[in-house]
């Protein structure tokens, strides 16, 4: 099946950093009008206890912003998945997480800690009156247990020794967390009583997200499964652990997928229902069917090769921002190593200007795609380099591109890889002159 590109309607573009920095601005300017509430409901702060309690109910009011914020990052919302980019999103949402999760610390403590002041008793004892007897707080305390379980198995020493499924399940927990904390703020908040600005801010925030939520990650994934039905095609072998999946469904071109955009792929076969992993589109969109090419990088997608044709597919998407929208200049490079090949292969074929593509591999037969991309650089007038040897053997990589790739530094880069590799490729990148705003990387830690 060869994928060949439908015309595309040229994409509506902002500045690249002009999103990513509104919505930055955004939350800052919500997370001071939360500060503002606690300002407007306090009066004069005295003592240890007063000091305590103040930062309790700081911390408290923050955690409960952030909360719904960070799921609404998550909530594959398109414009920002479009216009910010998946992963982009990803590591703001870990970013957050870990505040988050001090925050609900901090904030647990103080109270505790002030409470116990002020009653004249002990921390530990203040702890056990504030759990059992203050109306909800059994919910809150287990509200605060599944956050901070949720926070150590988000940890990135935990995350890289679980397979992404169980990691996926274990997330799951934050939810029942957010919902929980929402009951015990809204029953104990002192600033977010009957008839304060600051409950009414909470309902729009919590309901709003919840809808959000509910329509991107449920409703919508539904309806287009309804509309699209996918269902697998072909699988065809492409190198040592690594296939291509041909997915074949009806009006396929109402996806509005781009180049350089991934899915998130449900397959209906036994061990693989109930799990949703991020796959790139390997070629370009075609109305009759999508390519998306997958290594063996755990039980999931190992078990991927094994698809028979016919077995049917929920697809989430397109998601991602690592598309032409990104592209300003005329010389643009590619640099992908891995199974980050598979969205630069797609933007290969269809990228305009000067396009050189560049592969980095350990051995010869880890290369993907050699005898494509040597079509597409023949038909299109592109070139296409292939970087292999271990690092000792390349050398320094910067080095290795200024051979390869002329007046380097005035080029756009699109880089996709292993985490390790895509912070050396920045780091000998921007030594050699590239601009950090010209480097658009996708990362596939999510």
């Amino acid at each position: 099946m060869a994928a060949v590109a439908p015309p595309h309607a040229p994409p509506r573009r902002f500045p690249v950093a002009t999103v990513p920095a509104a919505v930055v601005a955004a939350v800052v300017i919500g997370a001071l009008g939360v500060l503002a509430l606690w300002w407007q409901g306090t009066g004069a702060v005295t003592g240890a206890a007063g000091w305590l309690t103040g930062a309790g109910r700081i911390t408290g009011l923050l955690a409960g912003y952030a909360a719904p914020v960070l799921l609404l990052l998550m909530a594959r919302l398109p414009f920002l998945e479009r216009e910010v980019g998946a992963d982009r999103l990803a590591r703001w949402h870990a970013f957050g997480g870990r505040y988050l999760v001090a925050l609900v610390t901090v904030h647990v403590l103080t109270v505790v800690w002030g409470y116990a002041l002020t009653d004249g008793q002990g921390p530990l004892g203040e702890g056990v009156e504030i759990v059992f007897h203050f109306p909800g707080m059994l919910k809150a305390a287990l509200g605060t247990l599944l956050m901070l379980g949720t926070g150590a198995v988000s940890a990135r020493a935990a995350r890289r020794r679980m397979p992404y499924e169980l990691w996926f399940h274990l997330h799951l927990a934050a939810y029942l967390a957010v919902a929980l904390a929402f009951g015990h703020q809204l029953a104990t908040g002192a600033d977010l009583g009957g008839g304060t600005p600051g409950r009414a801010v909470w309902y729009v925030l919590y309901l709003g997200t919840a809808a959000a939520l509910g329509w991107y990650r449920l409703a919508l994934p539904w309806l287009r499964d309804r509309r699209h039905r996918l269902v697998v095609a072909e699988v065809r072998p492409e190198g040592p652990g690594v296939v291509s999946v041909f997915l074949t469904g009806r009006r396929l071109d109402r996806l509005r997928a781009e180049p350089g955009q991934f899915f998130r792929l449900q397959f209906q076969a036994p061990g693989l229902r109930w799990a949703a992993n991020p796959y790139s589109l390997s070629a370009p969109p075609h109305p009759g069917h999508l390519r998306f090419t997958v290594k063996d990088l755990g039980p999931h997608s190992a078990a991927v090769a094994t698809l028979r044709p016919g077995t049917r597919v929920r697809a989430e998407g397109p998601y991602g921002a690592f598309t032409a929208r990104l592209h300003r200049r005329p010389k643009v490079l590619l640099l992908g190593a891995g199974v980050g090949i598979t969205p630069l292969r797609a933007l290969f074929e269809t990228l305009p200007g000067e396009v050189t593509l560049v592969q980095r591999a350990g051995r010869p037969e880890d290369l993907l795609f050699t005898r494509e991309l040597a079509l597409i650089a023949a038909r299109r007038g592109a070139r296409v380099h292939a970087l292999t040897g271990s690092r000792a053997e390349v050398g320094d990589l910067g080095e290795a591109l200024r051979r390869l790739v002329p007046d380097l530094a005035g080029h756009e880069v699109y880089l996709c890889g292993p985490g390790p590799m895509t912070a050396e490729a920045v780091r000998s990148l921007r030594a050699a002159g590239v601009r950090a705003g010209r480097i658009h990387h996708e990362s596939f830690a999510f």
